[in-house]
């Protein structure tokens, strides 16, 4: 990143074909099984209608996102609302069923208080601000140190650190809350009915290559930050 430094490229290259691979597999699963009626015959938003009324939320709307892509659904604490792609609201195959499903289980998550899902909701605005600062004061503080020589601000790179942790905290956060919501998912799916043993299995796979898109994001931001601790050690030692 930083003048082609090849530390970077030892750690990130790894992340970016576990990144690269995540999302390929992702695509890949989530097209087969979009082929896949499911037994059912409802749709994803059906499907979620019911779910959220089994847990008594049904007061939380299904709203269709127009212009969204395939995968691009979410269900939003801020307004208690499920957020889905037209392909999943719409279509009744078994991979829009288990992705409907699985932002109803984000939804329950938020009902019950899930401590994971409450922290990192709470964590939003740091990250936001966090993330993109970070990388500007180390920049900045690397520019400083070694053009400037200026290596009494070594503490701005430091603090740039810092911040960036938090958006590292927050993906670590989020793999435990995506993994539970795909639980609560299969659970709510099976004690309602609405998928049969082969319909499990194929949904689950969905569900599964969804969460690998979450390990690889902790990946990087675990990467990005170790690489940002070995300049800020370098330019402390430097000081020295």
């Amino acid at each position: 990143m930083f003048f082609f430094d090849i530390r970077y490229l030892i750690i990130m290259l790894p992340v970016m074909a576990l990144t690269a691979w995540a999302q390929w597999r992702l695509r890949s699963v989530f097209s087969r099984y979009s082929n896949v009626r499911s037994q059912q015959g409802m749709s994803g938003a059906q499907a979620a209608r019911i779910l959220l009324d089994s847990q008594g939320l049904n007061f939380v709307p299904i709203e269709e996102m127009p212009r969204a892509s395939a995968l691009d659904n979410h269900y939003d604490p801020s307004d208690r609302t499920l957020h889905l792609s037209p392909e999943v609201f719409r279509s009744n195959s078994v991979a829009a069923i288990g992705v409907a499903a699985h932002e109803c289980g984000h939804a329950v998550q938020h009902a019950q208080g899930y401590a994971p899902m409450k922290a990192r909701t709470a964590m939003v605005p740091a990250v936001n601000i966090g993330s993109n600062l970070g990388v500007w004061l180390v920049m900045i503080g690397v520019i400083m140190a070694l053009w400037f020589h200026a290596t009494g601000l070594v503490w701005v790179v430091w603090l740039g650190v810092a911040l960036f942790a938090l958006a590292t905290v927050f993906a670590l956060l989020t793999l435990p809350v995506e993994l539970n919501a795909s639980s609560r998912a299969m659970g709510l799916l099976t004690n309602a009915g609405l998928i049969d043993r082969t319909e499990y299995g194929e949904t689950r796979a969905v569900l599964n290559a969804a969460a690998w898109t979450y390990v690889a994001g902790l990946a990087a931001a675990v990467g990005q930050l170790l690489y940002y601790v070995m300049i800020a050690s370098g330019l402390s030692g430097r000081r020295r």
